[in-house]
């Protein structure tokens, strides 16, 4: 068995029935300052006839409305906060499907529970404060930068905030600043051993020992090669930024299923097509209710990622409920280096130029040791289809401008001939996804 390491080891070993009990009585509260505070809950609440007095077990939750992204994009940019603008000290923001961002604020003590579950986080891979963290997440709006930031801090760990990018320099930091503690999304980790290994180097003389990747999916075959190709063990973690952003879930060195911090976010597993709650053990949509949150308080939040419940007890002594791995979404969004991608956002970019017509295809791969690909194939139209190839090719760059303009992502455009991309009777297919996320 793999040692185990905690950063709060009360909270991430209560007892279940102490923590059931915290979790309704935060849950009353939550519940109860959403209907006072947030327009949309006193609405909808008040309309089911729901008050925070009918929350008296867990069993309740399934009584409560759910929470989609919708909402907070028709509420945009802080109609769902839950405290005056003065309260507010950070303001993060994830993509939207066009172009509209999704907007989460924080407290200070939002921020302080933020800096809680990421140490927690942090602990499980064996971290302390004695080791020196290279954050190499995007600092910005993203929210992996500065959560993994101020954890470390919170855990007194040294942070060495690169962001992302220049990786001959990260891995030149590697090795003059003895980076113990990795923090990126896997496929980048695979970008930094490829080129640390053309520059020479041999990572397992390196003191780097863990790394905690996320912000994309990824395999368990993708983990084997990080590990060999590092010499580090990587431990997979789970965030969004509307229920906080990373930190929500975590693995422990046991690398059996990601712990949930459940005092502070509480899961639950529903079927997709009717919201009915599923037992441990079945696969569903992950939906969580936040127990804590002050600026930004979400009741039953529909993720959109599958994911299935795990009741049984970890080795490592965590009496949370773990997930597993998420391999797949409910909805068409994708996740592209860390950077959520939808159909729709190509749409809205493809029907305002001329030249090219309304079908297209999204075609992600990822190679092995190398990040995720996006291609974006999109019909010409009839009219220019015997134009010059210089035209082609100046009307592609601007495709592709646009298109990485909106996206924040860097892509290929292919412009292929009228009708090459099939029609369908139905919903059109407009992803092909070739990443194999179950290995």
């Amino acid at each position: 068995m793999a040692q185990a390491f905690f950063w709060n080891r009360e909270a991430e070993c209560l007892p279940r029935p102490e923590l059931e009990k915290l979790q309704v009585e935060r849950l009353h509260r939550v519940v109860a300052a959403a209907i006072e505070r947030v327009p949309l809950y006193k609405e909808r609440l008040g309309q089911a006839g729901i008050t925070a007095g009918d929350i008296t077990s867990l069993a309740d939750l399934r009584c409560l409305p759910f929470t989609t992204k919708e909402d907070l994009r028709d509420t945009f940019p802080y109609g769902m906060f839950g405290v005056p603008m003065e309260q507010v000290v950070r303001i993060h923001a994830s993509s939207g499907t066009t172009g509209k961002q999704t907007v989460v604020g924080y407290t200070r003590s939002d921020i302080g529970v933020w800096a809680e579950v990421i140490a927690r986080t942090l602990g499980a891979g064996g971290t302390t404060g004695g080791d020196i963290v290279q954050n190499a997440y995007g600092y910005g709006l993203f929210t992996g930068g500065l959560g993994l930031h101020y954890g470390s801090e919170a855990l007194g760990a040294a942070v060495i905030p690169l962001s992302g990018g220049q990786t001959k320099r990260q891995v030149q930091v590697m090795q003059d600043f003895g980076s113990t503690v990795l923090c990126c999304t896997p496929s980048y980790a695979l970008v930094i051993a490829e080129v640390g290994a053309e520059m020479g180097v041999d990572f397992s003389r390196l003191p780097l020992r863990v790394g905690f990747f996320g912000a994309e999916p990824w395999t368990e075959g993708m983990r084997t090669e990080i590990e060999a190709k590092l010499a580090i063990d990587a431990l997979d973690i789970y965030g969004l930024s509307e229920i906080i952003g990373p930190g929500v879930a975590y693995e422990c060195l046991e690398k059996a299923g990601l712990h949930i911090a459940e005092d502070h976010f509480l899961p639950e597993v529903v079927d997709p097509e009717t919201g009915e709650p599923l037992p441990p053990g079945e696969r569903g949509e992950l939906v969580f209710t936040t127990l804590t949150k002050e600026a930004l308080p979400l009741i039953r939040y529909r993720t959109r990622d599958l994911t299935v419940l795990d009741d049984a007890p970890c080795a490592c002594g965590r009496t949370c409920r773990r997930m597993r791995r998420v391999t797949g979404r409910s909805d068409d969004m994708l996740i592209i280096r860390g950077v959520n991608v939808f159909p729709s956002q190509i749409e809205s970019v493809i029907v305002g130029i001329e030249g090219v017509a309304p079908y297209y295809l999204l075609v992600v791969d990822r190679k092995p040791g190398k990040m995720d690909e996006l291609e974006v194939r999109i019909e010409i139209s009839e009219d220019i289809f015997s134009d010059e190839m210089k035209e082609l090719e100046r009307l592609e760059q601007r495709v592709l401008s646009e298109i990485e303009s909106v996206l924040g992502l860097s892509v290929r455009v292919k412009l292929v001939e009228p009708k090459a991309i099939a029609r369908s009777e139905g919903k059109a297919k407009r992803v092909v996804d070739r990443r194999d996320l179950f290995k």
